[in-house]
């Protein structure tokens, strides 16, 4: 399959195979240790392409260490060897070239290609994302050279191009890494929009269920008190009072309802008990099948209440669901305060019950 990165490992190791080549091209004068330069030469290119090819499989802690944005600075980055190895490179090429070849050849074109050689690999250390070995590289290759050439015939056979080079690959990777960065900032702002967006959706829909909801509860009695120009019986009342009470529980508590528990609110209401229900945190991500368990306790524990206030509340704590509270006028008489003569408390299923 043919991709950009295909292209540029080829292209990669043509070149460096090209500038490698040049080393054997010795016409002009003898070569006092040709096996030196050939062995020289194969150094080099095995060092190059090593620095190419190697690319371990990342480790099961990659996904960890690989934040958003540095995808590509970690599992592009050249492994400690091989960045090693290529410091080696420019360490020894230079001098075995230039011992080789001896020192009225060390300015001729095939004793110098280790000039644009050596930065081609600091190039590829570079790409790899090791930009303090490759500029130590180059500093090498910059000593190493002017030791044996002089630094105006360095800087001029080959020395300045290859600073160039990494300066340049320095710049491209680092503008590669900031579009990378940009790219997953914008998808991050994409998915967070997408979820507001979601669960804006979602609000949405559940108003307009409780709007139904509300229409389907007041809507009869809002249309009697119309038709009768307010003038409503006893019934009416009672019927206008217990759709006012359903509108509530189903705004303040619809996690606690369900038919049984709607059926034993309403028993309570018609027989004149004032009943609140307040869903104040504690049942968020209960499964449906915890939340019947607790509908049906609720249920059993308001059929058995005959209070005349019943005040049912969720609770917070890890233990208690819901808690149930009743209260009715002392014995004393309606002056004095009501005593409490209702005190259940719902655990989560699986909870001991808090006595």
């Amino acid at each position: 399959m043919i991709s950009v990165k295909n292209v540029l490992v080829a292209l990669a190791v043509a070149f460096t195979a090209y500038l490698a080549a040049r080393g054997l091209w010795w016409t002009e004068a003898a070569v006092p240790y040709p096996l030196i330069v050939v062995a020289t030469l194969g150094m080099y290119l095995a060092t190059t392409w090593l620095c190419i090819f190697w690319d371990p499989a990342p480790s099961a802690a990659a996904p960890e260490e690989e934040h958003i944005g540095d995808v590509h600075r970690t599992r592009g980055r050249l492994p400690v060897p091989a960045m090693i190895l290529a410091l080696a490179a420019a360490v020894v090429v230079p001098s075995a070239i230039s011992f080789a070849v001896g020192p009225g050849s060390v300015t001729s074109g095939f004793a110098t290609w280790y000039l644009g050689g050596i930065g081609a690999l600091m190039t590829i250390v570079m790409v790899r994302r090791r930009p303090w070995a490759a500029w130590a590289g180059i500093v090498i290759l910059a000593v190493g050279s002017m030791a044996w050439m002089g630094p105006a015939n360095a800087l001029a056979l080959g020395l300045v191009g290859s600073i160039v080079w990494v300066t340049c690959a320095q710049l491209l990777v680092g503008s590669l890494d900031r579009a990378a960065r940009d790219t997953s900032r914008l998808a991050q702002l994409q998915r967070a929009a997408s979820a507001w967006q979601a669960s804006q959706v979602g609000r949405q829909r559940e108003r307009r269920v409780q709007v139904q909801q509300a229409l389907a509860v007041a809507g009869p009695v809002l249309t009697r008190t119309v038709a009768t120009g307010g003038r409503l019986t006893d019934d009416d009342r009672l019927e206008a009072r217990l759709a006012e009470g359903r509108l509530r529980d189903e705004m303040r508590g619809p996690r606690l309802l369900d038919d049984d528990v709607r059926a034993e609110l309403e028993r309570a209401r018609r027989r004149g008990a004032n009943v609140t229900v307040l869903d104040e945190g504690g049942l968020e991500g209960v499964d449906d099948e915890t939340l019947s368990i607790i509908r049906a306790q609720l249920a059993e524990a308001l059929r058995s209440a005959s209070s005349d206030r019943l005040y049912i509340r969720t609770s917070p704590d890890a233990r208690v669901a819901v808690t149930v509270v009743g209260r009715s006028p002392s014995v004393g008489g309606p002056s004095e305060e009501d005593g409490v003569d209702l005190w259940r408390e719902i655990p989560h299923p699986g909870a001991a019950e808090v006595r």
